[in-house]
């Protein structure tokens, strides 16, 4: 009996062992993970074991993000804390025990909040920031910091400090900003969901272009207490994720009152939005939606007419659906601009409060030099403000009326919304300055919006549609895009860091081919590399082949008896050897995957259409 026994615990322990072996992190909602906890499939340990064997795999290695700062050494013990605590009087709230990634300009008491700057990289606040302290009540884990544009002031995401965070969707991109290391990091699951900032854009244009939902939240929503400031008037705080259901759970966490923010007076006696419980809580069909035309001109192809197939979506569940215009929208725009004119003294401010000792100023980080080049024109621009002038008194009054004439509009024309593109262009090379950005209508005017995925450009990049709403419409915003998102599916994860295979990140295949047809003699090596998504090459023609070769293509076919449509040219006339890299389509990828990747060889001794050669 007692063999018995021994045995059955020994089975149940295997089968425990299986199960969490089972469960992985990758794409998994805020849900899942609570699912899986509860039913002791995983523990919260073990969570933050999976998070950070993918930062390791994916944000150091493989494809390189460089979206993490640094990880918190204290979130395995902390995780431990809550699943005994979980074990004894079960979960604090639906995010006890799960890991979250943290914008590096939200105070972290026990962890450096530089802002992105080797001015800050050993500033250590003394005060947790409010929505941090909110979220640690709830049982959520800071599992990391994430990388962001130098005192979030650009929307590229390089800084001094931690240099250029790439886009998991295509690593030659910028991924947004500021909070692009937030972006970056949610969409490669290296934590459940992530918390940006937002000045103009710095969560709305990370979200677009990280197949995101981001919501810029009516402003004193929410506490902006203890994050690093760039301009008072004009920053929120709040989270990026993957769903809007994950969204809605941090936002009833982090939304309210803050007695040390004065912003979110205007919420004190207001009853919560309760984001959870309204999620579902929307009629399409009793929607008028403003289409603002102004920012869909000069828009990219792949941006307008994704968007406009969201819209016909919508109309085809009954939202009515109408043109506007915002009379000098963009001279309301310049009036109102603030981020100049107060970052000296709000940064200024926020150092000496939090107990900033080596850099007690603007001044000092720019005297010596502690700054990237990106932001040197921005920092200089500040540091010569005077916040006391008569302009930036006149700014304050352009906010007021810009605010005044949007609500207008809005009445007037009947609109539960405005929409338009996040950003009317495509994610740009690294090293180029990002254009197309539509931040500054809910920046300078307060009002809540919206950044939802809708689709991807022909060359997989995602694409991104903003609703904005009246104040405290934010609830209501979140329920339109996700009716949008579970009619449509349009999240998609990032071909560069896929699921770990045993823990471990999938290997490059080298594939080596011969050719030996009609007097062609050439051997070929192919390195297909998903991680940073190409296929690597070399190519040596034998010098004693009989006939000329024309071409060497790599080619997509649709079946076995396609030769396949040529997609890139490896080798040309009168070469007799190539090498090189080819950056794959999503439609590469899966005919590689499916074996309809093939060599197309054209020579003077082959038929017309050449040869083929499949792989791998």
């Amino acid at each position: 009996m007692r063999n018995f026994c021994l045995l059955l615990t020994l089975i149940l322990i295997s089968l425990k062992a299986v199960a969490q072996q089972a469960f992985d992190v990758f794409e998994a909602s805020i849900a899942d993970l609570q699912a899986a906890m509860a039913a002791g499939q995983i523990s919260s340990e073990q969570l933050v074991e999976q998070y950070i064997a993918r930062i390791e795999a994916y944000d150091k290695n493989g494809p390189a993000l460089n979206s993490i700062v640094r990880v918190n050494p204290e979130a395995l013990s902390l995780a431990r804390a809550l699943d005994s605590e979980r074990a004894v009087s079960g979960p604090r709230s639906e995010l006890h025990g799960i890991p979250i990634l943290v914008k590096d300009n939200y105070n972290t008491v026990g962890l450096p909040t530089s802002g992105g700057s080797v001015a800050l990289a050993g500033f250590y606040p003394n005060a947790n920031a409010t929505q941090i302290d909110k979220l640690i009540a709830a049982g959520a884990i800071v599992l990391a910091k994430t990388n962001l544009h130098e005192y979030a002031y650009g929307i590229t995401t390089v800084g001094s400090l931690f240099g250029q965070t790439l886009n998991p969707y295509d690593i030659r991109r910028v991924p947004g900003g500021s909070s692009g290391g937030t972006g970056a990091a949610v969409a490669a699951s290296f934590g459940s969901v992530g918390l940006g900032s937002d000045t103009c854009g710095s969560i709305r244009i990370p979200s677009s272009f990280n197949n995101l939902v981001g919501l810029r939240p009516t402003k004193g929503l929410s506490s902006i207490y203890g994050v690093m400031p760039l301009s008072h008037s004009q920053d929120v705080a709040g989270p990026l994720a993957r769903s809007a259901a994950d969204l809605a759970i941090v936002l009833d966490v982090v939304s309210g009152f803050d007695s040390r923010d004065q912003a979110t007076e205007i919420v004190r006696t207001r009853l919560p939005l309760n984001f959870v419980t309204n999620l579902n809580n929307v009629n399409l069909a009793q929607l008028r939606v403003g289409k603002l035309t102004e920012f869909f001109e000069n828009t990219s192809g792949a941006v307008s007419s994704n968007i406009d197939e969201a819209l016909e979506w919508y109309e085809s569940q009954g939202v009515e659906i109408v043109e506007i215009e915002i009379p000098d929208l963009e001279e309301s725009i310049a009036a109102s601009r603030l981020i100049t004119q107060e970052f000296r003294n709000d940064l200024n401010a926020y150092l000496a409060e939090f107990g900033s000792e080596v850099i007690s100023n603007l001044q000092d980080v720019i005297s010596n030099s502690l700054y990237h080049q990106a932001v040197d024109g921005a920092l200089q621009r500040s540091a010569e403000f005077e916040s006391d002038s008569e302009d930036y008194q006149q700014r304050q009054k352009a906010r007021l009326l810009f605010k005044e004439q949007v609500l207008n509009i809005m009445e007037t024309e009947g609109l539960d919304a405005i929409v338009y593109p996040t950003v009317s262009q495509l994610p740009v090379q690294v090293g180029d300055a990002q254009i197309g950005s539509h931040c500054s209508l809910s920046a300078n005017t307060g009002l809540p919006a919206l950044s939802m995925p809708v689709g991807f450009s022909g060359n997989d990049l995602p694409i991104g549609l903003e609703l904005l709403g009246k104040e405290f419409a934010d609830a209501e915003l979140l329920a339109i895009a996700n009716a949008y998102e579970k009619a449509n599916s349009p999240r998609q994860a990032p071909s560069t860091t896929p699921a770990l295979e045993n823990g471990v990140a999938p290997q490059a295949q080298i594939t080596p081919l011969s050719f030996n047809q009609a007097g062609i003699l050439f051997e070929a090596v192919l390195e297909f590399d998903q991680l940073k998504n190409i296929v690597g090459y070399s190519l040596v023609v034998d010098p004693e082949s009989e006939a000329e070769l024309y071409s060497v293509t790599f080619a997509i076919a649709e079946d076995e008896g396609d030769p396949g449509s040529i997609v890139h040219n490896l080798l040309s006339p009168q070469s007799m050897s190539a090498s090189g890299e080819y950056f794959m389509s999503s439609a590469f990828r899966e005919a590689y995957a499916t074996g309809r990747a093939r060599l197309r060889v054209f020579a003077e001794s082959l038929p017309v259409g050449g040869a083929l050669l499949q792989f791998p």
